[in-house]
């Protein structure tokens, strides 16, 4: 079934400026001034890496991501990601970033966690993101290395612990280094969390099985560990992590609620069963850079448009019958 694609739009949204650097003392001013008492913890399972569901014109579609949220509620999701990658965070202005904080609140607060995307390279603007999300309703925060400028572990261990102390909401850290050009050590993660108390997870997107062990051992049993692969991620858990910031999880958020507490139990014989299924979906996922696959099935399969945001386009022609294949074996699609 071939489908065709929305034709390209120019958007220019307001830039974001770093702004000016405040002392750690009033930051905490202000943040004494905001409710947090009905903030969730973190759980274990399955979160999803929210798409931002979009207009023809680049409008944020507020209706649509609405009713991506009720799904994840229905459906047991056990956290919410917005914001991130995946959401395309990197072209919403400062008050699009605000409407889809909002929107989420109104939708999840109280019934799922809720994780905000607030890396970027300077860390006096990740500080701004990070107050904007807690102000918003954000239960933690998930910040990124900074990106292309490739800091050194010691950099990266100023820049975490910045965020951690200049901001009174949790943390999760994110390592992707095949997207960033940036590895948090092992040693780098445990050093950050011993020192910040405010740091209590990672999410570790290396695909790198051994790091499990690696950091469990050195950061302990209580620090959080999500994978960020999800082709790995039943393993990632079944070897002792805590769960999986998911791409499919967009696409069949039952299944990977399903699949992860399995792999809590370390029922082997059940994780296997739930996954193979997903197998081709966690691969095709990724034909081309992720969001335009999971935006693309998310169309295909009638659950809101697929439109995507500058530089990225929408699912070239060649890719969509692999991934109607990876849906079909999913059980999402049928014709």
């Amino acid at each position: 079934m071939a489908l065709a694609a929305t034709s390209s739009f120019a958007f220019v949204g307001p830039s974001l400026h770093a702004p000016a650097v405040r002392s750690s003392r009033r930051v905490r001013m202000t943040m004494n001034a905001v409710d947090i008492s009905s903030r969730m913890p973190i759980e274990k399972g399955s979160m999803v890496a929210l798409v931002t569901p979009m207009k023809p014109d680049g409008a944020v579609d507020e209706a649509q991501l609405r009713s991506l949220l009720q799904w994840h509620v229905a459906c047991q999701t056990d956290g919410i990601v917005v914001l991130g990658t995946t959401g395309e965070a990197s072209t919403l202005s400062f008050d699009e970033r605000a409407r889809v904080l909002d929107i989420t609140a109104e939708e999840v607060k109280g019934k799922i966690p809720i994780v905000v995307g607030t890396g970027t390279i300077d860390p006096r603007m990740v500080v701004k993101l990070t107050q904007q999300a807690r102000d918003h309703g954000a239960d933690a925060s998930l910040v990124v290395t900074p990106y292309y400028v490739k800091p050194t572990q010691k950099g990266l261990i100023s820049h975490f612990g910045f965020v951690a102390e200049a901001v009174d909401l949790p943390c999760l850290l994110y390592n992707v280094p095949g997207r960033t050009g940036s590895d948090i050590k092992p040693e780098t993660a445990a050093e950050v969390a011993s020192k910040h108390a405010g740091v209590i997870g990672m999410k570790e997107a290396t695909g790198d099985l051994a790091r499990v062990a690696a950091i469990r051992s050195l950061a302990g049993q209580d620090f959080l560990l999500y994978s960020g692969d999800d082709e790995t991620g039943a393993e990632f858990v079944l070897q002792g992590g805590d769960g999986v910031i998911s791409v499919t999880s967009n696409i069949v958020p039952e299944q990977m609620h399903m699949l992860m507490m399995a792999a809590l139990d370390k029922d082997k014989t059940r994780a296997k069963a739930i996954n193979t299924p997903l197998k081709l979906l966690h691969q095709r996922l990724f034909l081309q850079a992720n969001p335009i696959p999971v935006k693309w099935a998310l169309y295909r399969m009638g659950r809101m448009g697929q439109a995507i945001r500058p530089p990225l386009t929408v699912l070239e022609e060649e890719f969509h019958a692999p991934l109607e294949e990876a849906l079909r074996a999913a059980g999402v699609i049928s014709d």
